[in-house]
């Protein structure tokens, strides 16, 4: 299992940790100027591109019928609903998000964290199996929770943002499991 000690000289050490910030930094202007907070289809796809790379293509045939009303309305919901339960905020938060066609756990978890790094993680294969010892590529809601649960913990351990200790995790998987890819 991963602990603070395996992961802290991996800081900032993601190979695309300067794209990352590329885009963070793009969506907290974002977030900043435009009231109330939602995506239009070009943000969308670019956080989508982001997330799924080369994987892009798997459900575009889904995601087609998202279109800009529909991309403005879901993500302007998720992104501005607020609840003093920050659990049941992740909750409504994700769940709003997946309505969308073509977006799961995975992708909805990317655009909260783009859209607040200080809150959320992106979950991803190779993390989970560092935090909780298993090989998982489909994840739900309770699993995201419980991953949340790990990532904060150690971030809090660590003194980092919950997304450096989410890239170290993955920068730390990449290193030791090259076969397992």
């Amino acid at each position: 299992m991963i602990t603070a000690k395996k992961i802290a000289p991996l800081r900032r050490q993601p190979i695309d940790f300067d794209d990352t910030a590329r885009l963070k930094a793009k969506l907290a202007q974002l977030r900043r100027k435009r009231k109330p907070l939602y995506l239009n289809a070009e943000e969308f796809q670019e956080i989508l591109q982001w997330k799924l790379g080369q994987q892009i293509g798997r459900q575009q045939k889904r995601r087609a019928v998202n279109n800009e009303e529909i991309i403005r309305a879901v993500t302007g919901l998720s992104l501005t609903i607020t609840h003093p339960d920050k659990e049941y905020e992740l909750e409504l938060r994700v769940n709003i998000l997946c309505s969308l066609r073509g977006v799961g756990i995975p992708v909805a978890s990317a655009i909260l964290t783009l859209i607040f790094p200080d809150d959320y993680a992106v979950i991803d294969f190779r993390v989970w199996r560092q935090c909780f010892g298993e090989n998982k590529s489909v994840f739900s809601l309770s699993d995201y929770k419980k991953y949340m649960q790990k990532i904060r913990h150690l971030a809090s351990e660590l003194d980092w943002s919950v997304q450096e200790v989410d890239h170290a995790i993955w920068e730390y998987d990449r290193r030791t499991n090259k076969r397992q890819e």
